[in-house]
């Protein structure tokens, strides 16, 4: 866990900007405290007397750092899977002509490791392939309905389709799935694994049998055993069956028609094979498109990140508004909220502020009360909030349920705790600063000259 935080932190400009002004809170709370406890102590006073618009002021900053954190997370999400990483670094092989990508399966023989028709161009001059069969995979994409009469969401089913041994080396987020399910998904044709939300919508449980009606290959019908539950988060709502049965349905198909389906070469949608670097993407990425075995049906070769950000292209104006125009738009209203609610607070304190300056306060510790006063509400709330958020979202669904494409839930990363420890810092800093300056600023002579 330590180790994901961390990277969290050191991978993303944000969240290390978030990380420092949170610690910095910490530290300059904690100095304060103990350089100040009796003026700490007086602060805690003050906000238990005006309970109310404290309660207020919190909440207010609370739903702030609650919204920002799920709005910050899709964002961080998004920016993150669109990002190169070179331990993971994944080739896709695609049609070169045609959105969605349709190529004949035996293309997949010639990437195969496992294959004998594997190209021997992608071996290396000591016999040695350049890639291993754990770092090969293949994607058909199979629709169906289990009503034909009613094709809506809580009736229709999209699977990945693939080999059950491919699932744990190369799916993301589930290196960790049950080899069990694997095991169980080998040793039956029609054996597939759901989501929980695609559970919950067909009314099935793990044991149950249904039958789809395809609504992308006319006349593929077909019928399966649930055999597993995908893990809660990001396929909560898909599903994977075996390639297998996939293509034995076109080889009965043409038995039962005395004629291929249309799509009977068109199948495979994509290839993935995962590299070591930039430059192993490049060799074989080279070959692939270069080679006369693919001249049939053109293929072209990019990352995962590049084509994920092809796919979000459609969603480029909304997020860059929600990162660029929306939250910063969020944090200066709610600061000038946190402006007016303070100002309001030392207009009323005006007398207390001289009668402390009498005591013999200093200006600077008149200012830093009112400032820890605001910093330590809005701090303390934010991080509660984002807290929540996390903790709430995470452990009920997984992450936000915000479905997009095939990214149906987003997990709230750790580092958002800190989001919301900044969020409340930054919004009660930058709205207390002004009013804190001027109740140190108040003059007890005409404080005392308006009483008397």
């Amino acid at each position: 866990m330590f180790t994901r935080i961390y990277a969290q932190i050191a991978g993303d400009y944000v969240n290390l900007a978030a990380t420092i002004i949170g610690l910095l809170a910490i530290v300059a709370g904690a100095a304060y405290i103990l350089s100040n406890p009796r003026l700490f102590l007086l602060g805690l006073k003050n906000l238990r007397r005006n309970l109310l618009r404290t309660t207020l002021t919190s909440a207010a900053i609370g739903v702030l750092a609650f919204v920002i954190t799920m709005i910050w997370t899709i964002i961080y999400f998004i920016d993150l899977i669109q990002v190169e990483r070179s331990k993971d670094f994944k080739i896709i092989v695609t049609y070169k002509w045609s959105v969605p990508s349709q190529i004949p399966m035996t293309h997949a023989d010639y990437l195969n490791p496992s294959s004998p028709k594997f190209l021997p161009e992608l071996v290396d001059a000591n016999g040695k392939k350049l890639y291993g069969p754990n770092d090969f995979m293949t994607w058909s994409f199979y629709g169906g309905t289990t009503d034909p009469n009613k094709v809506a969401p809580d009736t229709l089913v999209f699977f990945f389709v693939m080999h059950p041994e491919q699932i744990i080396p190369m799916m993301d987020d589930l290196g960790d799935l049950d080899p069990k399910l694997v095991k169980a998904m080998q040793e039956n044709p029609q054996a597939c694994l759901l989501g929980a939300d695609k559970l919950k919508s067909l009314n099935k449980r793990v044991g149950d049998r249904f039958k789809l009606t395809s609504v992308n290959y006319k006349g593929i019908d077909l019928e399966f055993e649930i055999v597993g539950a995908l893990p809660d988060g990001r396929y909560n709502a898909s599903a994977i069956m075996r390639m297998d049965y996939f293509n034995n349905a076109f080889d009965l198909y043409k038995r039962n028609n005395n004629r291929e389906h249309t799509l009977a070469h068109k199948r495979l949608n994509l290839i993935w094979i995962r590299v070591g670097d930039r430059d192993m993407f490049d060799k074989i990425g080279g070959i692939v498109e270069e080679s006369p075995q693919f001249a049939p049906f053109l293929v072209k070769v990019e990352t995962a990140s590049s084509l994920i950000g092809s796919f979000l292209e459609a969603y480029r104006m909304i997020i860059w508004a929600m990162k660029w125009v929306l939250v910063p738009g969020m944090l200066l209203i709610m600061s000038l909220v946190m402006a007016n609610a303070i100002s309001i607070t030392v207009r009323e304190r005006r007398s207390e502020m001289a009668v402390m300056k009498v005591l013999g306060y200093s200006p600077n510790q008149v200012f830093l009360l009112i400032l820890g006063e605001a910093i330590f509400v809005g701090a303390i709330a934010g991080l509660l909030a984002a807290g929540a958020t996390y903790a709430f979202f995470n452990l009920k669904w997984g992450g936000i349920p915000f479905r997009i494409g095939f990214f149906p839930v987003f997990r709230i990363p750790e580092a958002a705790l800190m989001w919301g420890l900044a969020i409340g810092t930054i919004t009660a800093f930058v709205g207390s600063a002004l009013p804190a300056w001027t109740a140190r600023s108040v003059k007890v002579s005409e404080v005392f000259s308006k009483v008397a």
